[in-house]
């Protein structure tokens, strides 16, 4: 079969000019990484070539210290500001080009561009394992994936929504513990803590192991445990993401303190509103986009060169009233580097409804997470603009989508979300919990 060429050719490409490439795996020991990125650097010299990522754990660090920024020494390139945003208007998203329409002393400062991305062995030999084995669903790719585990399924993707189960299934490590929190910022200037809670997550598609036929029909499952503010002390939800959306719905329980009982919830999905983001939030906005993708027909515009938030570990370093500022974050606290991303665009499918009609996804070639999306309103006018920021972690080893901002563009005001500033233990890697510790029974346990 033919491969694709020069990385000018791949810079071009649309969703109707792909290069038909080895299906068997082969470039991803060549011309690509094992995650399907390019490994070359481009021809500006501004994004190198990958050479396996960033995979030093510090000395004496154990599980849920704080990472250092790896990259602390590096200096600005140059900054972005209002005055000089239209001569890189090409590589920004539609949402950070309105805030600095918006506000005068928005900025993004540039650093060097360090392709940090690794993964353990053992995902890259499932990622070569899938690109031969995966497909869609029997429902359709819009409903689920089938025969992959352990790795991104589509290292060679062909459609906008094989690139977005990329995303869904990228890897953030087999289970994890951490206090998270939740701001919002309101138009006023307002700073209020709406959720700090405690969570315990795990990606059974990510089990050491794990087959199609073993991790299950849930690829990822979470318990929160609320803390505070005081009026949400106790309160529990769980939720279970289906790797087929058809064939099993989308699994929720809650507990509330004072009923006593677990009850079925509402789904962790869709334009459901987050209940701790005052309505700037809708629960398919967490991680950029999260859950069902069937509401949309996806396509892949194509693949450019960006400025996006990367390698941002001294941003969760800082105390919170460092990070927000009135109108947006303030913008010393993040760090911005030259990536290629895969820029896919959701338009409502037939028969569907959704409060964003259209969604537009960056999505980073070496990790598969989204670092940014754009989410327009049913009269056309850009609304939302969901802002990531990627956090090294060499002790899985790993680059993963870390805390995150949504913003709302005509009301102002913004949330910052999936926060672990200045907690004592932070993104803690633990081995998989028990079944029985991710069930409605053990919240409610939990909870009494």
């Amino acid at each position: 079969m033919r491969r694709c060429g020069t990385v000018m050719a791949v810079l071009a490409m649309t969703a109707g000019a792909f290069c038909a490439l080895a299906a068997d795996g082969d470039a991803l020991k060549t011309t690509l990484t094992p995650l399907g990125a390019e490994r070359a650097g481009n021809a500006a010299g501004t994004i190198p070539a990958w050479t396996g990522g960033y995979t030093t754990t510090p000395p004496a660090y154990k599980s849920g210290d704080p990472r250092p920024d790896p990259f602390a020494a590096d200096a600005p390139l140059f900054t972005i500001t209002a005055a000089t945003a239209a001569q890189y208007a090409d590589q920004m998203p539609e949402g950070a080009k309105a805030l600095f329409a918006k506000y005068p002393d928005y900025r993004m400062t540039v650093y060097p561009t360090r392709r940090s991305a690794a993964a353990p062995q053992s995902v890259y030999d499932a990622v070569a394992l899938n690109a031969t084995r995966a497909r869609a669903s029997k429902s359709g790719i819009a409903y689920g994936v089938e025969n992959a585990a352990g790795g991104i399924p589509f290292p060679q993707p062909k459609s906008g929504a094989e690139v977005v189960w990329n995303h869904l299934l990228a890897f953030w490590g087999p289970a994890r513990e951490t206090r998270l929190s939740t701001y919002v910022v309101s138009s006023a200037g307002q700073i209020d803590l709406t959720s700090a809670y405690r969570e315990v997550a795990d990606f059974p598609y990510y089990y050491p192991g794990a087959t199609p036929e073993s991790f299950g029909r849930y690829y990822f499952k979470t318990r929160r445990t609320e803390e505070a503010p005081p009026s949400k002390f106790g309160e529990g939800y769980l939720a279970w993401q289906p790797i087929d959306i058809e064939r099993d719905k989308f699994a929720a329980w809650r507990y509330l303190p004072g009923e006593g009982r677990v009850r079925r919830g509402p789904s962790l999905s869709y334009d459901t509103p987050d209940p701790s983001a005052s309505g700037f939030q809708t629960l398919d906005e967490y991680y950029v986009f999260f859950g069902g993708i069937d509401r949309y027909d996806w396509k892949i515009i194509g693949k450019k060169e960006m400025f996006v938030p990367y390698n941002n570990n001294r941003l969760v370093s800082l105390p919170v009233d460092k990070v927000l500022a009135p109108g947006h974050a303030n913008p010393d606290a993040l760090r911005y580097e030259l990536h290629r991303v895969w820029v896919v665009e959701g338009s409502l499918a037939k028969g569907k409804t959704h409060i964003a009609p259209k969604r537009r996804l960056y999505i980073d070639e070496d990790t598969w997470f989204s670092v940014y999306s754009d989410s327009w309103d049913e009269d056309g006018k850009l609304w939302k603009f969901g802002h990531g920021s990627m956090y090294v972690v060499p002790d899985l080893p790993a680059v993963i989508l870390g805390s995150q901002f949504v913003y709302d563009l005509i009301l102002g005001g913004y949330v910052y979300g999936f926060a672990f500033n200045g907690e004592p233990s932070q993104y803690k890697l633990t081995a998989p919990h028990t079944a029985a510790a991710l069930s409605p029974e053990a919240m409610a346990a939990q909870g009494r």
